[in-house]
């Protein structure tokens, strides 16, 4: 059995399309590829703003809760 590691790319003088020196004619690449925003289904709702109101007046109220909780327990109450 034979361990010596073989390299899986093809040797460039057997390589189709390349050039001498490694170089790729004109033609043999693919065109380039359009723009992908008109890829996907048609958002109607996407908001340009942040978090709203009550998520955030949501997690602030928890973030009180939980610091009162702990200010409570160091002061022993």
């Amino acid at each position: 059995m034979n361990d010596s590691p073989k390299n899986p790319d093809p040797a460039p003088e057997h390589t189709a399309g390349l050039e001498p020196g490694g170089g790729v004619p004109p033609g043999e690449t693919p065109p380039a590829e359009g723009s992908t925003p008109d890829a996907g289904p048609l958002e109607t709702h996407n908001p340009t703003r942040g978090w709203s109101k009550g998520p955030v007046l949501v997690l602030a109220v928890v973030v009180v809760l939980v610091a009162a909780f702990f200010i409570a327990r160091i002061w022993g109450v």
